[in-house]
């Protein structure tokens, strides 16, 4: 549900605190995601500006570099013992099944501020190059998802809750803007310790498109 939705959205924003959440993680170190980097200067400065607009309502920004999630993988291992784990065998067959689409490369375009309940972001809309590579991973092993799939670029986790009435008219400058065009060359296996909230996100793998 999002909060530029007036008839679905929640009654307010979902703050979040940053801790360890040692019950999710049951000692396994890093967690993995397939992402596109995001290092456009007008996007960045656009996440800034979005940054500033909601101001003390988001929790630091943290050391997480700026990105688009792809696929969720999961935590990394030899062998899988827990429904969310992958195999880096399962993690090998994701990077060949990219390599064999031979994309060429595309853009995504970013659009305005919109929100979850826990957190903000800009709007990444659908275009179907983004489809094919989730597709393709998918083809190797299900995405760790609990939520349907919204392509977003994160701002932040809130840090109050703010009602959404509060969200609409403070975040109402950003919300319907010029849409940007942003490069995509590669894809990117990105980890992070699990341990570490809003932690950096370390390149694991990365796969250039050079296809067409």
């Amino acid at each position: 549900m999002l909060l530029s939705d007036p008839t679905h959205a929640p009654d307010q924003l979902l703050p979040c605190e940053l801790l360890d959440h040692p019950q999710w993680h049951r000692g396994r170190q890093r967690y993995a995601l397939w992402s596109i980097p995001v290092e456009c200067p007008a996007v960045l400065s656009r996440m800034q500006a979005a940054r500033e607009l909601l101001g003390d309502w988001l929790q630091p920004a943290g050391e997480r570099q700026a990105h688009i999630t792809l696929f969720v993988c999961g935590f990394p291992c030899a062998n899988a013992r827990h429904d969310d784990d992958i195999t880096l065998a399962q993690l090998d067959a994701q990077y060949e099944a990219l390599a064999r689409l031979q994309l060429a490369p595309f853009e995504l375009l970013i659009g305005g501020l919109d929100s979850f309940a826990s957190a903000a972001f800009l709007r990444v809309h659908v275009e179907p190059p983004l489809q094919q590579l989730r597709l393709a991973l998918a083809g190797i092993t299900p995405e760790v998802r609990q939520a349907p799939y919204v392509p977003h670029l994160t701002l932040g986790l809130y840090r109050c809750a703010a009602s959404a009435s509060d969200w609409r008219r403070r975040t109402q400058p950003m919300q319907d803007l010029q849409r940007l065009r942003l490069p995509v060359r590669e894809v990117q296996l990105l980890s992070y310790e699990a341990a570490i909230p809003q932690g950096p996100l370390r390149i694991e793998r990365q796969l250039v498109l050079r296809g067409g």
